[in-house]
């Protein structure tokens, strides 16, 4: 079992954390604290859930489908705030590319594991 730090879905999610934290700190006020804190916590759940996926496989299905639970609700807060224009295209593109990779990742882990259970 490799340590959750070195994992790439582990690396992917953290930059996601840091690229959410940096356009959450220019949001105006009425928006920072509860849209952009909503999408910080959503993301720090998200790292939470890659650490027990990783640590627990016995119950890695159901830490997966929060992954991917977590994940499609950071995607709607994420296009709330483009559709408000609180960020810019780029920063609303380039967080889409990082949250499609750790869906990916995330069904890799659902795929490996139905492959774990038939064995």
């Amino acid at each position: 079992m490799a340590q959750y730090q070195h994992l790439p879905i582990y690396k992917s999610t953290y930059e996601l954390l840091q690229s959410i934290t940096r356009a959450t700190a220019g949001f105006p006020r009425d928006f920072k604290y509860s849209l952009g804190d909503k999408l910080r916590s959503e993301v720090v759940e998200l790292v939470v859930f890659i650490f027990k996926a990783n640590s627990a496989r016995e119950q890695r299905a159901g830490h997966v489908a929060q992954i991917l639970e977590r994940l499609q609700v950071v995607q709607l807060l994420w296009r709330l705030c483009k559709d408000m224009r609180l960020i810019a295209v780029k920063q609303f593109s380039d967080v889409v590319v990082l949250t499609d990779s750790i869906g990916r990742q995330a069904q890799g882990w659902v795929k490996s594991s139905k492959l774990l259970a038939e064995s």
